[in-house]
């Protein structure tokens, strides 16, 4: 089954809803873990380190995919469709820089 924005917003949610239900809604705990993440995957980018073998350990891999799950879990806290911004922002961007492609082709 192909991993949907949508559907990691619908996990995540359930995920806190079930195992961290007082955290649900703390943005600013979730923000400053992605600031965090965002550091060490500076640190990752700076030595290079890709993944080998699908040891994902502190590769440039794993820390893209936590700073992706903590913008989910801040968009969850604020009930922010990702998809639908990112569509709506990309149709903004195109009309501004005049660019051709479509995101549904």
């Amino acid at each position: 089954m192909n991993l949907t924005l949508q559907r990691l917003q619908e996990y995540l949610y359930e995920k806190y809803k079930t195992m961290k239900p007082d955290d649900l809604n703390n943005t600013q705990r979730y923000f400053l873990k992605l600031i965090e993440e965002v550091g060490e995957l500076s640190e990752a980018i700076r030595k290079d380190c890709r993944m080998k073998d699908d040891n994902i350990k502190g590769t440039i891999e794993e820390e893209i995919s936590d700073v992706l799950y903590y913008i989910m879990v801040i968009a969850n806290t604020y009930n922010i469709d990702v998809e639908k911004c990112f569509r709506l922002k990309e149709a903004y961007n195109a009309k501004k820089y005049g660019f051709k492609i479509e995101i549904d082709r």
